[in-house]
């Protein structure tokens, strides 16, 4: 819904609108929300709603905490599960300080800025997410147990797929919320689920993929469960990807639209950016310790390269047509902060295009199978977080793109989780104690 801010008032008067939901995101993408009454709405929009930066990970010192959250108006959308009388209704919000100048931690504003950056060279870049999550049982006071929702297997249908009504429940909440899911199917794990997203222009795809995270969380604790996106759960089971696929057009034209496996110029720059960058990012595309053990496994990558339909690859160009052809990323995963992420790698990209930088042959092999020799001299991603926090740290492209507060903020959060998780002599029992519950 694509509102202006008098028709968003008009809405809110004429449609027993009780609750306004403001929402924006930490640095880590953990979404956080202050609700307001609708007769705070105009103050809202002239002024913005005021909280303590210091009380969110990340974000302010306790001398200087005041921000402000201001709505912004194309972003309404009703909360589905939320009673039809006394409605309620989000918006996603921009971060500023009192004197409204942008909060340099707001990732919102960053991949508005990669957006702006895109369009002032001349192209739009779209993004569609491929999200997994697995849904386990709750104990009688609602609390998550280690037990699997099922025991199904790949694309299993009922009774062994005990999640198609929850999936089925959370598609019709999105597209509600007017977002367009496309899939959705049982995965390999126990208890996995995918629910794959329709294109949308990067900040839209960003803010969809937080609403998604929200709905699965809601409509699994509607049904008795507990939904996760921790990207590991199970050490010896498929781990839950976040798979990015992003198509670049110009004037119109999708620039990943192929004849054969032939691509155009930018097209391949804009991949060679994203590979050339990758370690540097990693950080932020799997930001947690536990990211690391799903690299390697169940057609999660583990090296830099790139290959057509080839799962075991870091970026596939998928068997596809006309405007569906893209290029699909594989190494991220669902704990990231999306807006950061896209971010990213839409700066990576354009990075690529504006040096002119040539992709590197296809590896049109299994790296899974192929012999040890054959994969000698091929690079590979961050072996965990804290050499994938030292790469961010040391990168000129990071630092370039990344503003300083939220960079140092960023890593130094990162560096404590990563000392203390490599400190854990358990670090299966950290993961199911801490992040199990936390992501």
């Amino acid at each position: 819904m694509k509102e202006t801010i008098h028709e968003v008032l008009q809405f809110v008067e004429e449609n027993d609108v009780k609750f306004i939901r403001l929402v924006f995101c930490d640095i880590f993408g953990m979404q956080k929300n202050i609700s307001i009454m609708p007769w705070e709405l105009p103050r809202a929009f002239e002024r913005g709603i005021s909280f303590d930066g210091s009380a969110v990970r990340g974000f302010m010192n306790v001398d200087e905490s005041d921000l402000f959250i201001v709505p912004d108006a194309a972003t309404l959308s009703i909360l589905p599960w939320r009673p039809s009388q006394g409605r309620v209704i989000r918006f996603f919000c921009d971060v500023k300080y009192p004197d409204g100048t942008p909060f340099e931690g707001n990732s919102r504003s960053l991949l508005q800025e990669a957006s702006r950056q895109a369009e002032q060279m001349g192209y739009v870049c779209k993004i569609g997410s491929e999200c997994e999550f697995y849904l386990f049982e709750t104990d009688e006071k609602g609390y998550p147990t280690r037990i699997p929702h099922d025991y199904a297997g790949y694309c299993d249908i009922a009774p062994k797929d005990r999640g198609e009504n929850v999936r089925r429940e959370i598609c019709l909440s999105l597209e509600q919320m007017g977002i367009k899911p496309e899939s959705s199917h049982h995965e390999q794990g126990p208890g996995q689920n995918e629910i794959d997203f329709q294109y949308s222009d990067a900040v839209t795809a960003a803010d969809n993929l937080v609403t998604f995270r929200a709905v699965v969380r809601n409509i699994a604790a509607r049904n008795g469960l507990y939904a996760t996106f921790l990207p590991k759960p199970f050490p010896d089971q498929s781990g839950s990807g976040l798979h990015i696929n992003l198509s670049l057009y110009k004037d119109g034209v999708n620039l990943f639209k192929t004849s054969g496996e032939e691509h155009s110029q930018e097209a391949e720059s804009f991949m060679a950016g994203i590979l050339n960058h990758i370690s540097d990012i990693t950080a932020f595309l799997n930001p947690l310790p536990n990211s690391y053990r799903r690299f390697g496994a169940f057609e999660a990558p583990k090296y830099i390269t790139w290959s057509h339909q080839n799962r075991s690859q870091l970026i596939r160009i998928p068997a596809s047509a006309g405007e569906y052809c893209r290029m699909e990323l594989r190494s991220p995963d669902p704990s990231c902060n999306a807006h950061l992420a896209f971010a990213l790698l839409l700066f990576a990209g354009l990075d690529g295009i504006r040096n002119r930088m040539d992709l590197p042959k296809p590896r049109d092999f299994d790296l899974y199978t192929v012999s040890p020799e054959k994969l000698q001299n091929i690079e590979q991603l961050p072996k965990n977080l804290g050499e994938a926090i030292e790469k961010a740290e040391q990168s000129e492209f990071v630092r370039h793109i990344v503003p300083e507060r939220l960079l140092k903020n960023y890593c130094k959060e990162k560096r404590i989780q990563w000392e203390n998780y490599s400190a854990a002599e358990d670090k299966e029992r950290l993961d199911q104690d801490f992040y199990f519950v936390n992501v």
